[in-house]
């Protein structure tokens, strides 16, 4: 039986590995943020915590959905400032709660006072330098029944300098992190790779020409003109590869 326990450490490289972070994400572009939460949005429930959500950029999102509690934890402190500038502009229907800290570190209180029954990660736990002790931490914190919403880079032959600039410690493959959430406990709900088209695009870039820089131009082409017709042909035929991974699991025990 898998022994709960919430632990704090304190790494120091987190906080600037998550000063990337928005850059990574692609905040500016909403298209891929919303294909995402569709993904995600069947199996939300309404105690909702979203772990790095850096400024903000997937919260607005959360935020314009029914629920009843939403915290957001972030290390960074250039992040959080911007992170609690957005959340002063949104109109939800629930409340919201910001965080700035790590979130192992504050996961005993956020289970106590919130009991989440949903604990987010989008391009997140690839910054994490432990991430089966972050997995578990999660498992922890969620109320039976809760799940776990991850989004991450995938293929480790797509790790080039990139990866490597914004601090990334991992790309996965589909088994890895399926292995891992199993390992801290949580059964698998739905995993599957994600955004096949951008495998090519990413690999020149990246890995043949060594870029270590996003620009946004590239970025909003990409999500007006490509991210609509990957989302229906995925929607349809699921891919055998991709550039991300998509995962959601389950606690169903303690």
């Amino acid at each position: 039986m898998l022994r709960c326990e919430i632990h704090g450490f304190h790494f120091m490289d987190r906080e600037l590995s998550y000063v990337g972070r928005d850059l990574e994400a692609m905040s500016f572009a909403e298209n891929y943020h919303r294909w995402i939460l569709s993904v995600f949005a069947p199996y939300l429930g309404t105690r909702l915590v979203e772990v790095g959500a850096g400024s903000g950029s997937f919260s607005g999102l959360l935020a314009g959905r029914s629920f009843q509690t939403l915290t957001l934890v972030e290390p960074s402190r250039e992040m959080f400032e911007q992170l609690q500038q957005r959340v002063q502009t949104l109109d939800a229907p629930g409340r919201i709660k910001t965080v700035e800290a790590v979130f192992v570190d504050v996961a005993a209180e956020i289970k106590s006072s919130e009991r989440p029954d949903s604990i987010i990660y989008v391009n997140v736990l690839e910054h994490i330098a432990d991430d089966e002790e972050e997995l578990r931490t999660a498992h922890c914190t969620l109320a039976r029944g809760g799940r776990l919403f991850l989004f991450v880079p995938a293929l480790r032959w797509l790790h080039g300098s990139f990866d490597d600039h914004i601090g990334h410690h991992r790309r996965y493959t589909l088994g890895d992190l399926t292995g891992k959430c199993r390992r801290a406990g949580f059964e698998i709900v739905r995993a599957h790779y994600f955004d096949a088209l951008g495998v090519a695009p990413w690999w020149i870039k990246y890995r043949l020409f060594k870029s270590e820089r996003m620009e946004p131009a590239a970025v909003k082409f990409y999500d007006k003109y490509v991210v609509p017709v990957a989302q229906r042909i995925e929607s349809v035929i699921p891919p055998k590869i991709g550039k991300n991974i998509i995962l959601v699991a389950e606690k169903t025990a303690d």
